[in-house]
């Protein structure tokens, strides 16, 4: 499995750290006098080369910056108490200052560069006549894969298929339909030379480079392929399936299960992961390994008959659901239950009179309940939200729990072995459905939302989870990838793609629809890269910030 990367010959080198434009000071040191010459001309250093291009995929996955960027500001979550970066996550005055968005600016470009370095140097690897067309398409996915969200995040910024080699000064803006063909032309590359399958798990496969190309697809508009490369990942015979219970996909003993098309993995043996160690990887992340588990969690450690645990984990508090999120699922959904804790169970040894260890301590709804006579907390739908849907309370709530991590050595453990799904096999179907709907076949989509939704229905509710053609429109599409995908670092794209970001945040987050404008369509480019650069004429700052 593809768990350790090799960290320290690339830090020698230099080329963890390079991203479009140095910082204005550079001090450069080489202690080791290794070179990427010296490494990338053998086959073994070249693959410490195309093991580091995939670490990169951690930065955005599984860690609290790339759910800001990619869950908060949609119509979906808003901030719960321990939410640190409003100026994203509700748009209050965001500039390029934002450390979230610097942060994975400086990690997607220093990740281009290393693709870029890989494609371009991979002639003189010494690689065997298997292991290069295969090395060669690993590193065009990813180069795609990373571009996507650069331009998807900061709109036309800056582009090379060149490795930055010193120190560079200057940057450009390169069109968003530039970024889109390479995007396009990278994919259908490795397409042709990936494996259908692979030993060496959170390596891409030809499904999964096909899954994201639909994906691609889909974002360009370009539905036709988008259909196409979604029916031959759904018809391609690659063993993929929708799991018959929805809730068995986050279990911790059930990660590698056959719905997912592609995931980064993260080790159980936490030191292998990325978090940052001085001497073994000064590059690395402050918290390191996934830490999903930390910031959809309420505050129930401060209830009567509550103390923090393993099981109910360590409750940063970051983010909580609209009311608008909670009430999309019906009754006959089972994606609910399968995706939100909504009862603490007593595990204190101080607890209310009467209360026993494993009783219910509190009770989180999305519904009016007001129990008489309960020894346990209530927290329902008037407790939580406001009559107009604006938070009450940002403390306590219905909590997504998929990725909880009850596996963790102790209760204050912030990292997680927990892999971060990036395609499910559901969303080629959701994919097709959208390409249907916008090529004017609704029958269609209908019956690729409700395979769907058929696995979602509760027993004996089949029947009526299932939409009709007269039903399906860009809303409810949107409606069901939300029930299906919420918290999945998903939603931002979603929204984005089918021009409904705006429209949606004013309709269904009243925290955060005030301050949202046309112009937070893309994220501000970093200030340290604006002031970085010597072409300040050229290279300006995205519209609308400062």
């Amino acid at each position: 499995m593809m768990k350790k990367y090799i960290y320290k010959v690339l830090l020698a080198m230099g080329l963890l750290t390079l991203t479009v434009s140095c910082q204005k000071s550079l001090e450069e040191y080489n202690p080791s006098g290794i070179t990427a010459e010296s490494v990338f001309t053998t086959p073994e250093g070249f693959e410490t080369l195309v093991n580091a291009a995939y670490s990169y995929q951690r930065w955005w996955y599984g860690k609290e910056e790339g759910f800001s960027m990619s869950e908060m500001g949609t119509d979906l979550w808003m901030s719960g108490a321990g939410d640190a970066t409003t100026d994203l996550t509700q748009y209050i005055n965001l500039q390029g200052t934002n450390s979230a968005i610097t942060t994975e600016w400086q990690q997607l470009y220093a990740a281009v560069n290393l693709c870029n370095a890989g494609i371009n140097r991979i002639s003189g690897a010494g690689l065997s006549a298997t292991a290069r067309p295969l090395r060669e398409a690993e590193l065009r996915f990813l180069r795609a894969f990373y571009y996507w969200h650069i331009v998807e995040t900061w709109g036309g910024v800056h582009f090379s298929l060149n490795e930055t080699q010193g120190v560079i000064t200057t940057a450009n803006k390169t069109p968003v339909e530039t970024f889109n063909k390479q995007i396009i032309e990278d994919l259908l590359f490795a397409i042709e030379r990936l494996p259908v399958t692979t030993a060496d798990y959170g390596r891409v496969t030809k499904p999964a480079a096909q899954a994201f190309l639909a994906r691609m697809y889909l974002t360009q508009k370009k539905y036709t392929e988008a259909r196409a490369m979604a029916l031959a990942v759904i018809n391609g015979g690659y063993g993929f399936t929708l799991l018959p219970n929805y809730a068995d996909l986050w279990k911790m003993s059930n990660l590698k299960n056959k719905e997912i098309v592609y995931a980064i993995n993260y080790s159980v043996n936490l030191s292998l992961n990325d978090l940052a160690d001085p001497i073994l990887n000064p590059l690395g992340h402050s918290r390191g390994s996934s830490n999903a588990h930390l910031l959809f969690a309420m505050k129930y450690d401060d209830q009567p008959g509550m103390v923090r645990d393993i099981a109910n984990g360590r409750p940063f508090n970051r983010y909580m659901p609209t009311r608008f999120l909670l009430d999309l699922y019906s009754d006959n959904d089972s994606r609910y239950e399968g995706s939100y804790k909504t009862v603490w169970y007593a595990n204190s040894t101080s607890r209310p009179a009467g209360m026993a260890i494993g009783d219910t301590a509190v009770f989180a709804t999305k519904k009016v309940y007001a129990p008489v006579g309960k020894l346990y907390k209530t927290f329902d739908r008037n407790a939580i939200y406001n009559a107009n849907g604006t938070v009450k309370d940002q403390l306590h709530y219905v909590s997504l729990n998929k990725f909880d991590d009850p596996t963790r050595s102790s209760a204050n453990e912030a990292q997680s072995a927990r892999d971060a799904f990036v395609i499910r096999f559901s969303e080629l179907y959701l994919i097709a459905a959208e390409a249907e709907f916008s090529l004017g076949n609704p029958a269609q989509a209908a019956t690729y939302l409700n395979v769907v939704r058929t696995r979602a229905a509760k027993p004996g509710k089949i029947a009526d989870m299932q939409v009709t053609a007269d039903q399906v429109s860009f809303d409810l599409i949107l409606d069901e990838r939300a029930r299906e995908f919420a918290g999945e670092q998903l939603r931002w794209f979603d929204l984005k793609r089918t021009g409904k970001l705006i429209e949606r945040v004013k309709a269904n987050n009243p925290n955060v629809a005030t301050a949202i404008q046309d112009f937070h369509l893309v994220r501000p480019i970093p200030r340290t890269q604006i002031d970085a650069v010597s072409n300040k004429d050229e290279f300006k700052q995205n519209p609308g910030y400062q």
